[in-house]
């Protein structure tokens, strides 16, 4: 396995860790908010929706089960979860960042449980769009993503609609609620789940691979998931290294996604030269929102400081053990080096001195006036320095695209965590 090198995200205190990982949950999930509107305008919707089940088949069950080790809720032999390990593992995962979609479980025994959503964010998102576009999400997309992420807890467990969109023009009106309900049954009758080819391929890769440090079982708070179900995971009752490390693991689960995503385009795109310029366009979107949500929630300053401190703590160069990235003292420039995330074509190796519309874009969320110069150090590496222009820069088109997504400015609130018990 790939060897740790610590972690970027260890220098934060505990409170603002616990503001940070639901931050970069959302962030993972607006990443299609970016990509597939892309995949619409080359390919169209029906090989948008192709793209889309493939990209979370062929990604989430390699990071759901990194995040079982991690936390220590992993079944005791592989493959053998209950209901209470998808649960949990749904509550950590991008595709269902809490809240924003918000995911309410009942466990009926270990074998049986439902979810409904009192709020789904990516529904508010696609309604606008018409009833074709949330029958793409709703019905072709979820059908084979939710048993694919279930195959990380128990490849014999189904989630099956009880009901779901599209709604009618009456309960949009009236906003019928729950927006969708599920159930999920584990039945040794039923056939097992097989992975798709590409999930072979991603779990090859050094972000599937890679080793973090693990969590200090010594440190204030809870070091790990193994108590029961919660309705609503209190991320200030983890202790700080815990946090660190799940900080760590959903910038993982982002670039695993993106994997799938560029071995998903792969297959469908004409030449190299169209599969990079979709692969920017999604990582600009994504990188202009997750970075204005970052600032905002962190409260980073709009100066060269907090811009240097917003790349450092920004998914594109994080986790630290899978992006080699020197983050010099004061206004130094920042070094990128080769890596693990080069090893697998991974965000960062699509930056650098001939393209810089994702570092431009994570600055300039803070102040239009910045940008970055980035020049070559060597053969492997590269620098990046925050500059303030004269001029402000219009905002991306990419950003602009994402921004429609309701999860640019949704707000996370204060909830009570209790345990879930069998009903």
């Amino acid at each position: 396995m790939t060897r740790s090198e610590g972690s970027r995200y260890a220098d934060l205190t505990r409170e603002d860790l616990a503001v940070l990982v639901p931050e970069l949950l959302l962030t993972g999930q607006l990443i299609d908010r970016s990509g597939m509107a892309w995949c619409i305008s080359e390919f169209g919707r029906e090989e948008m929706l192709q793209i889309a089940i493939e990209e979370w088949a062929a990604a989430s069950p390699i990071y759901t089960r990194r995040m079982q080790h991690a936390l220590g809720y992993a079944p005791a032999a592989p493959g053998q979860g209950d209901v209470v390990t998808i649960f949990k593992g749904l509550q950590l995962d991008i595709g269902a960042p809490p809240q924003f979609m918000d995911f309410r479980y009942t466990v009926h025994d270990s074998r049986h449980g439902e979810f409904h959503l009192d709020h789904c964010g990516a529904l508010m998102d696609v309604e606008p769009m018409g009833p074709d576009y949330v029958k793409g999400m709703c019905h072709d997309i979820e059908d084979p993503t939710f048993d694919a992420t279930a195959i990380a807890s128990h490849p014999r467990a189904q989630v099956r609609p009880i009901h779901r969109p599209p709604r009618s023009a009456d309960q949009m009106a009236a906003d019928r609620r729950p927006h969708c309900a599920w159930t999920v049954i584990i039945d040794d009758s039923y056939p097992e789940a097989q992975g798709i080819p590409a999930l072979a391929v991603n779990e090859q890769s050094r972000a599937a691979t890679l080793h973090l440090e693990p969590i200090d079982p010594g440190d204030e708070g809870s070091s790990d998931y193994s108590g029961p179900l919660v309705s609503d995971l209190d991320f200030t009752a983890f202790s700080r290294s815990a946090l660190v490390r799940i900080a760590d693991e959903v910038c993982l689960q982002m670039h695993l996604l993106d994997r799938a995503f560029a071995l998903a385009l792969e297959k469908r795109c004409a030449d190299e030269a169209q599969l990079v310029r979709i692969r920017r366009q999604q990582l600009t979107g994504a990188a202009g929102v997750g970075a204005l949500r970052i600032a905002r929630a962190l409260g980073i300053s709009p100066d060269e400081a907090g811009a240097r401190r917003l790349l450092a703590l920004h998914p594109l160069l994080n986790p630290a053990a899978y992006v080699a990235a020197d983050l010099g003292p004061g206004d130094a420039p920042v070094v990128v080096r080769r890596s693990p995330a080069h090893e697998d074509g991974a965000w960062v190796s699509l930056c650098g001195p001939s393209w810089t519309g994702a570092l431009a874009a994570i600055v300039q969320a803070l102040d239009p006036h910045l940008d970055v110069a980035v020049e070559a150090v060597g053969d492997d590496a590269w620098s990046v320095d925050v500059v303030r222009r004269d001029k402000p820069a219009p905002e991306a088109q990419e950003v602009t695209v994402t921004k429609f997504s309701s999860g640019v400015e949704f707000a996370f609130r204060p909830r009570t965590s209790l345990p879930i018990t069998p009903v």
